[in-house]
């Protein structure tokens, strides 16, 4: 009897474990992103190409995405097929774009903590837009994880000077505009589901991004060094398309609360990596900046009302 009654014990600790590995893989592929964008400029790529590249080699992987979740669902509406490219401008092409551009003037490591930001933005735009209350442990939270960033920021404004603040200001432009879908997609998620929702709106980015390398670049400006086209084949695959099914199928086996606290690991492995990868500094404002923001963001989750007595509509 005991044997079997441990077997179900087993197979949820497994399943616990599993969830676990896979939330840390996906936060740790998210972030190698901001690194992979960071090599490429070395070989003189801008924005635009690289952003196009990306998604051209993520297209055929989205579409195959949103047909395998849509099979067997009634047809978009016309209110849906709208809100799609809404979404998909705003969370995936924008965000995207403004990312890129933003990682030209600022370390990796500080766009990373800039967009961990996210969920704050996210409860901020909730107020304004619902009226969705907001708790003093999450206020107090908040100003915490602003203030590591503006630690961090601060420092390096001090040495790179004026192209530190564009960059941040780009980076911050994207974490608004990807709260701003984050907030909107509420309604589609239900009717469409997550998997076809993401695979419609990220093949709708996808275009919107061939499109404006087409319309601000000659074809010429496809001709990049091999290691560019590398960069963003693997920059498409593991930091795109892996982490999003990764992340996914974490909060099916251990909920959306664990798996958001395990990507704390994100911005830590973004700074490693840009060490190792891109000599940037460790430095004191560096660490100290980042455990502001980590513990500010694990405070504000953990003081989110809970979905049974939250009094947002």
């Amino acid at each position: 009897m005991s044997e079997v009654k441990e077997k179900p014990a087993q197979a949820a600790n497994k399943g616990i474990a599993l969830g676990l590995t896979l939330a840390v893989l996906g936060s740790m592929a998210f972030s190698g992103k901001a690194i992979i964008v960071k090599l490429a400029y070395r070989y003189g790529v801008d924005a635009v190409t690289l952003l196009m590249y990306r998604m051209l080699f993520a297209l055929p992987i989205f579409l195959l995405m949103a047909w395998w979740a849509g099979r067997g669902q009634p047809p978009l509406s016309r209110k849906d097929v709208l809100g799609v490219i809404g979404l998909g401008f705003s969370g995936y092409y924008l965000a995207s774009y403004l990312d890129f551009a933003g990682l030209a003037y600022i370390s990796a490591a500080l766009e990373r903590l800039i967009l961990y930001l996210n969920p704050t933005l996210v409860v901020l735009f909730g107020w304004v837009v619902y009226r969705r209350g907001i708790t003093w442990g999450q206020f107090a939270a908040m100003l915490l994880s602003y203030c590591g960033v503006l630690l961090v920021f601060g420092h390096e404004v001090g040495a790179q000077g004026k192209h530190a603040v564009w960059g941040a200001l780009l980076v911050l432009g994207s974490a608004v505009s990807y709260a701003m879908y984050l907030v909107y997609s509420g309604e589609m998620v239900k009717r469409l589901g997550a998997l076809r929702l993401v695979g419609l709106a990220s093949s709708v980015a996808c275009c919107f991004c061939i499109a404006q390398f087409l319309l601000t670049h000659p074809l010429s400006a496809m001709q990049v060094a091999p290691q560019v086209l590398w960069l963003s084949l693997l920059n498409s695959t593991a930091c795109t398309v892996a982490p999003v099914l990764m992340v996914m199928m974490a909060i099916e086996r251990i909920g959306p609360g664990m798996t958001a606290q395990t990507g704390m690991i994100g911005p830590l492995s973004t700074i490693l990596m840009g060490v190792w990868l891109l000599d940037e500094q460790l430095n004191a404002f560096m660490v100290a900046g980042t455990c502001l923001v980590m513990v500010g963001i694990f405070v504000f989750t953990r003081w989110a009302p809970k979905p049974g007595v939250s009094r947002n509509p």
